[in-house]
């Protein structure tokens, strides 16, 4: 990406994983890419809005890292011994509230630059709420932000206005598709989420623990239908490797900083793989070849009914039977792997497909 690109930034939820957001701006800053504006989900609203109003990555960083559990979730005990089934929340409101303060403040979003735009939901309509697009940005920035960082179940809905709003990743985790209100200008999509990792023992730990999974699950597939169709404006998306880290760990931060730098800084160096002008679609892009091991096809036809249409077909024998092998994949795409139960899809580079081909 050339240093005068514009683009917008678009900043995904996914817990205490989305500090890895305050390494990816460390990355574009340093190397002079300061993005025309800022879309953010939950966690990746709070780092957006407390850049772009004025806190310096710096100091970010040090809040970042200082971080205990006690700083965002504190059990609500007295809800759920009083109120018992009908508690709001998880978590009591006062810690997350505290900590937005401490780095947002009472903004308006008139006083963010880079403008900033906050992914929520009312609750109530299912309606997604974008604050700070134009008729949207009257609120205090700090209220959008509690709202998008509401997770059900978590905390509290979020009152703004006499609605109740909660975290937009129940809808779109990684909100790209609100840029296309403000321009065409490529977008730099970051994704913290689990994506296809495959955990282990999630339903020992209890419901926050299997509730997190389930979320995590919910939103990498929202986000991969959404994306099946996507056109323009042209997407790079970044996928810092944090999915090994559960949404409310503080074991890992500093990780989680430095790999967001090491991620953003490794696709910059990747020149080649930004889309130029009049390109589409989800990037960077490459060639797979993708075929069946057909031993271990059991003819469930789970491939059929979660790969693109037509790209497999059952034979005669009712073995999946790849109809075009190379493919050329996004980030996103290849998700239909992970689905089949017995583990007979696989795809390679293609590159390193015709090198075994050569050798054997």
């Amino acid at each position: 990406m050339k240093r005068d690109t514009p683009f917008t930034l678009v900043l995904g939820g996914g817990g205490m994983k989305g500090l890895a957001h305050v390494g990816v701006l460390q990355a574009l800053l340093e190397r002079g890419h300061r993005p025309t504006r800022i879309i953010g989900s939950s966690v990746g609203a709070l780092v957006g809005a407390a850049w772009a109003g004025g806190m310096g990555i710096a100091k970010l960083r040090e809040i970042a890292l200082g971080l205990k559990r006690k700083d965002v979730f504190a059990v609500a005990h007295a809800d759920m011994a009083f109120k018992r089934m009908r508690s709001p929340a998880l978590f009591r409101r006062e810690p997350l509230e505290h900590l937005i303060a401490r780095t947002v403040g009472d903004l308006t979003f008139t006083q963010l630059d880079p403008p900033v735009v906050i992914n929520t939901v009312d609750l109530n309509s299912g309606m997604q709420v974008f604050w700070g697009l134009p008729g949207l940005d009257d609120i205090r920035v700090a209220d959008a932000v509690f709202a998008s960082c509401a997770l059900p179940g978590y905390f509290p809905p979020h009152e703004i206005g006499g609605r109740f709003y909660v975290d937009g990743a129940v809808v779109s985790n990684v909100p790209y598709e609100a840029a296309r209100a403000m321009g065409p200008e490529l977008i730099v999509a970051v994704d913290v989420s689990a994506s296809s990792v495959l955990t282990a023992d999630a339903q020992d730990e209890g419901f926050a623990g299997v509730f997190a999974r389930a979320t995590e699950i919910l939103m990498t597939t929202l986000l991969e239908q959404r994306v099946r169709t996507w056109t323009t404006p042209p997407v790079y998306y970044i996928q810092p490797r944090v999915e090994h880290v559960t949404m409310f760990s503080f074991d890992h931060l500093r990780e989680e900083v430095e790999e967001g730098y090491r991620a953003t800084s490794a696709a910059l160096d990747r020149g080649t793989d930004w889309p130029e002008p009049g390109d589409v679609g989800i990037h960077p892009k490459r060639r797979v070849m993708v075929r069946v091991e057909r031993d271990r096809c059991i003819g469930c036809g789970s491939c059929l009914v979660h790969g693109p249409q037509g790209l497999f077909v059952l034979d005669a024998d009712r073995k999946a039977v790849v109809t075009q092998p190379d493919q050329e994949w996004s980030p996103m795409d290849g998700g239909y792997i992970r689905h089949c139960p017995t583990y007979a899809i696989i795809a390679r580079p293609a590159d390193q497909k015709r090198e075994m081909m050569k050798s054997g």
